[in-house]
């Protein structure tokens, strides 16, 4: 690689690290793991920042998928190699081999397509903006529509709710006046 923009990588299942990949040294790779052992299990994004560089992961259905990059490559960049990475992952090992590799199982046949994302991402920076916001919008805009959704949703529920409430009340008091007008309408019970 030419550029030190993104330094190491590694996807991990819980705890335990499955692929790693870097060609530099450093003590990078012992802070990301401690970062690791430290991230809540839910699906999200974290950045940290440590020493000019920026601890960037990616939870997604108990695999985690990691990028160490230089500060100044910004978020864009090492987030929409996550993605890209978790996209890999998943479509090669979802609900296979993965769950079952021991630690670094996996270094053989993932490591150099790790190698190999991290080397697209470090000469397409542009490229990888471009499509790290238009993936942003269409996320806000997913956001905004399921926003609309709920409130619609929401007015319908009450509406139905409403409704269900008169008719449980009309229903009560039919049900305590209709015996007593049995009689008197000509119906016989």
């Amino acid at each position: 690689m030419s550029q030190k923009s993104l330094i190491y990588a590694f996807v991990a299942r819980g705890n335990v690290v499955l692929a790693e990949y870097t060609e530099f040294s450093g003590n990078f790779n012992s802070i990301a793991y401690q970062c690791l052992q430290k991230l809540p299990a839910s699906n999200n994004k974290f950045t940290y920042n440590c020493d000019a560089h920026t601890f960037n992961y990616l939870v997604d259905n108990g695999y985690t998928y990691c990028v160490v990059a230089d500060e100044s490559s910004g978020r864009q960049i090492p987030m929409a190699f996550l993605e890209r990475v978790k996209d890999e992952f998943v479509s090669k090992y979802g609900g296979g081999k993965a769950a079952t590799a021991p630690a670094n199982g996996l270094n053989k046949e993932f490591g150099p397509k790790l190698k190999e994302l991290m080397q697209y991402c470090v000469d397409h920076p542009e490229e990888i903006s471009k499509l790290a916001k238009v993936k942003a919008q269409v996320s806000e805009v997913k956001g905004v529509m399921m926003e609309n959704i709920e409130k619609i949703g929401g007015k319908r529920l009450s509406y139905w709710s409403i409704r269900l409430r008169t008719f449980i009340s009309r229903h009560k008091t039919f049900g305590v006046r209709g015996p007593k007008c049995g009689g008197k309408c000509g119906c016989k019970i």
